[in-house]
């Protein structure tokens, strides 16, 4: 679930449960808020290629929300004001995805992207969420090997036994528990939420506009539920299914979905005549040959001195066919990957963030789905479940309903998952790719059913993870601009095809 995409690689890691669901929680708008007037010390952010207009403060959030007044945590916000005062309609909260990302540079950076008529109307407005440096930060210590992304996905082993994974999610829980504090025990969706309400006091505005990616639009979703009187316009990109039993657990399965709808796209690329890294003849070939390769790798790995780990096997190879496919940019690194292990040979290793970087991130996104929802305990509940998505997706092995480190998560979730519903302000915009390998179309078609006549759709024709000011789709971002910088929103769902299309057709 998937914010950068790499951000998404590391932080989704899930499978399968059941859980009763209790009534769905419920929040007064005020509940969370702070004096709502402005209370922020802006001051110069830190770091280098920021725009010399962003600055960064600090929000005082209780800990607890259960215990408001016991210990306070930091959450740093970023700010760029808007451009025009006079044209100036409030604050447009860039949300993160992840579980694990940071939106604290994006108003330097993809929010530059934003037409001028929206840079001129907003204040933008990035943050660290909680757990996540520089706010309070929390970190599991985990063994090195365990931040590969190999690891932290639930890839089963060779023959499909889930054994080793639930020895990996016993050490990591063990990890997290002893050297997460306090504070990894109050890092969820809800929390998040609650913090952003702050945030919004804290700014002194009335409501908040939002744009959330990936993770981001189940935040910004919990969000519009629990404080539908405080939003005003939000556009929700590439959307999670928002399912209240499942949650986290409903976004990794969606990899089978996410990896069939977009491996086709991947072998007509890595078939294509004079493509200098064309792999087979025919995009046929292709889905058969990366088996091939998987299954050989699985038998003998290949050495990869200075990778994590430092063999090259067939569920290395399966994660990097996932990381390659959240944009089309990215095919080639896959492609260079099978025709080198078709030759028996590596790449140079890839580059990895700093292990200090992987922890704080693994332990916000495992405190994150962990603390969402319960998660079943016993091998037996993940094992036949991943029998079955071999048989049928063979392309991710059964790693969608395996088991994670959830499976030994020793606290019990503080709260109920947040049902979203219909009932609320209709300003929200859902803008969605067809082939979309993290967050697959049919997800966000359960998100826009959950909203009902709350949201409107946008469906574009393209590949990849992200969808607004991303793929050079005019119809999508042009509807999109539009709404954030006027407020006009199509009058239902379109679908706006491939190349530079002013116009969407209406589904």
């Amino acid at each position: 679930m998937k914010q950068t995409s790499s951000t998404r690689a590391v932080w989704t890691a899930v499978s399968a449960a059941v859980l009763c669901l209790a009534a769905p929680l419920t929040v007064s708008p005020t509940a969370s808020a702070s004096a709502e007037a402005p209370s922020l010390n802006w001051t110069r952010c830190e770091g280098s290629g920021l725009h010399p207009r962003q600055q960064c403060a600090s929000v005082e959030v209780p800990m607890d929300y259960a215990d408001p007044d016991g210990r306070k945590i930091d959450v740093v916000v970023s700010r760029i004001p808007g451009e025009k005062p006079s044209a100036r309609r409030g604050a447009l909260l860039l949300i993160p995805g992840g579980p694990g990302g940071s939106s604290l540079n994006d108003p330097s950076g993809k929010g530059q992207k934003l037409p001028q008529e929206v840079r001129d109307s907003y204040d933008l407005i990035g943050f660290a969420p909680r757990g996540l440096a520089p706010s309070t930060s929390v970190s599991c210590g985990l063994e090195h090997g365990d931040l590969a992304l190999s690891k932290l996905r639930p890839w089963p082993a060779a023959d499909g036994s889930v054994t080793g994974n639930m020895t990996t999610a016993r050490r990591v829980a063990d990890a997290c528990a002893r050297n997460g504090g306090e504070l990894i025990r109050h890092i969820s969706t809800v929390d998040e939420a609650r913090d952003i309400d702050r945030i919004r006091a804290a700014l002194g505005e009335g409501r908040l506009s939002a744009w959330g990616v990936s993770y981001g639009t189940y935040v910004g979703a919990v969000y519009s539920q629990l404080f539908p009187q405080r939003t005003d316009r939000v556009v929700l990109d590439s959307n999670d299914d928002p399912d209240p039993v499942r949650v986290s657990r409903a976004w990794v399965a969606a990899y089978e979905t996410g990896v069939e709808d977009t491996f086709p796209e991947f072998a007509r690329w890595a078939s294509a005549p004079g493509n200098p890294d064309r792999v087979a003849a025919t995009a046929a070939e292709v889905r058969p040959l990366f088996l091939r390769l998987a299954a050989r790798l699985d038998r003998a790995p290949i050495p990869w001195p200075g990778a994590n780990p430092e063999e090259l096997n067939g569920n290395v190879l399966r994660q990097a066919m996932l990381d390659s496919f959240y944009t089309p940019s990215r095919f080639p690194a896959l492609a260079k990957l099978m025709l080198a292990a078709r030759n028996g040979t590596v790449p140079p290793a890839p580059a990895a963030q700093p292990d200090a970087v992987l922890q704080n991130v693994t332990a916000v996104s495992a405190a994150t789905i962990c603390n969402d929802v319960a998660w079943p305990r016993s091998a037996a509940a993940y094992s036949g479940g991943v029998a079955e998505s071999r048989r049928k997706h063979p392309l991710t092995a059964g790693m969608p309903r395996n088991a994670m480190v959830c499976a030994a998560w020793p606290y019990p979730p503080e709260q109920a998952p947040v049902r979203i519903t219909s009932s609320g302000p209709s300003g929200i915009l859902l803008v969605q790719n067809a082939h979309d390998v993290a967050t697959p179309l049919s997800g966000a078609r359960k998100l826009r059913e959950a909203f009902g006549a709350r949201a409107v759709m946008v469906t574009v024709d393209s590949t990849g993870h992200g969808s607004y000011l991303a793929n050079g789709n005019a119809c999508g971002d042009r509807t999109v601009s539009r709404f954030l910088a006027t407020g006009e929103r199509p009058d239902r769902d379109i679908h706006c095809p491939k190349g530079p299309s002013r116009r969407g057709s209406y589904v």
